[in-house]
């Protein structure tokens, strides 16, 4: 961890959401600037080196992701000596405030993002689709999205009634449809899992010649809980600010799948309700092959004796 940056190890949790933001203003004002921006967001920057990650998170999110109830973004300061910018919310607002408009216009009138070699902008779900809005701000910036909605706006998606309360929100005024708004991204990397049918209607949106769509089966409708469970998320990062991350590189990091519990499930769950059973036998042994698996294991017993009564062919070990 560079000098001078041991109070960002501090843990936050535990602390009320008053506290907790008196301290998140307190510790950006040491390292960078804290922003208020109206009662619902704020935004931090902690000035270290010349890549700067721009993260837009909740403040729910943090709490529940982050053992000490730290943004994303602090591992990669403390680790790579980063620049990092957080843009904060209370609850899923999207961003959609006329507040973070000019906070973003401002920092465009300063040059602020001129002043660093790489910026990485990275959110997910709503944060996703605001990481994707408000890049337009940082022209050449790479920019990486889990799951998220490219608009809200229901003349375009109403065929998404998840978040039906939303709609009174304008997505068609300034830093709006977020297709649109990455057009001036050197590369954009949208994550989601195909099996999720709403995620994928609004990753298809996405279909730009700079953007990248990474599949992330089975995976479910938490996929970036499930990056960082897998330990993938800070490694796509990384991968993202030394312009490294490509769809071979992302898939190379996805065989982390094969030890993570839910993927797993998932995937036995689908195999089951297709009846495949060659197939989850195959799964299963492979699992308890390789880790402790009562589920896995259990189920190979009973696909075992099916087969053994002539049910279906079980598959021959190599």
């Amino acid at each position: 961890m560079p000098d001078g940056l041991e109070n960002l190890e501090e843990d936050l949790s535990g602390l009320k959401p008053v506290q907790w933001k008196a301290r998140m203003a307190a510790l950006a004002e040491e390292y960078g600037m804290h922003q208020p921006l109206g009662s619902r967001h704020f935004a931090t920057f902690i000035d270290q080196g010349n890549t700067l990650l721009v993260t837009f998170e909740t403040m729910q999110g943090i709490h529940n992701l982050s053992d000490l109830a730290q943004p994303l973004g602090f591992d990669l300061v403390k680790n790579l000596g980063w620049s990092h910018m957080c843009v904060v919310s209370d609850g899923d607002t999207w961003f959609r405030d006329e507040k973070i408009y000019g906070f973003f216009d401002q920092l465009i009138d300063d040059g602020f993002f001129d002043e660093f070699d790489n910026v990485i902008f990275y959110g997910a779900g709503p944060c996703g689709y605001a990481a994707a809005a408000y890049s337009v701000a940082a022209p050449g910036a790479v920019v990486v999205a889990v799951q998220p909605q490219a608009t809200l706006e229901p003349r375009m998606t109403e065929w998404d009634d998840r978040f039906t309360e939303m709609r009174r929100l304008s997505f068609t005024d300034r830093y709006g449809y977020a297709p649109d708004m990455l057009d001036a991204a050197e590369q954009a990397f949208v994550i989601y899992d195909p099996q999720e049918r709403l995620d994928a209607m609004h990753a298809s949106l996405f279909a730009r010649r700079n953007v990248t769509r990474l599949r992330a089966p089975y995976l479910g409708d938490a996929v970036q809980t499930r990056l960082i469970e897998m330990e993938m998320l800070y490694h796509i990062l990384s991968l993202a600010g030394s312009r490294k991350l490509t769809a071979a590189a992302f898939h190379k990091l996805f065989r982390s799948r094969r030890n993570n519990s839910f993927y797993l499930r998932n995937l036995l769950g689908r195999l089951e309700r297709e009846d495949r059973n060659y197939l989850v036998a195959l799964v299963c042994r492979n699992v308890t092959e390789r880790m402790r698996a009562p589920r896995f294991r259990r189920r190979l017993q009973e696909l075992e004796q099916r087969a053994e009564s002539g049910e279906f062919r079980f598959p021959p070990k190599r």
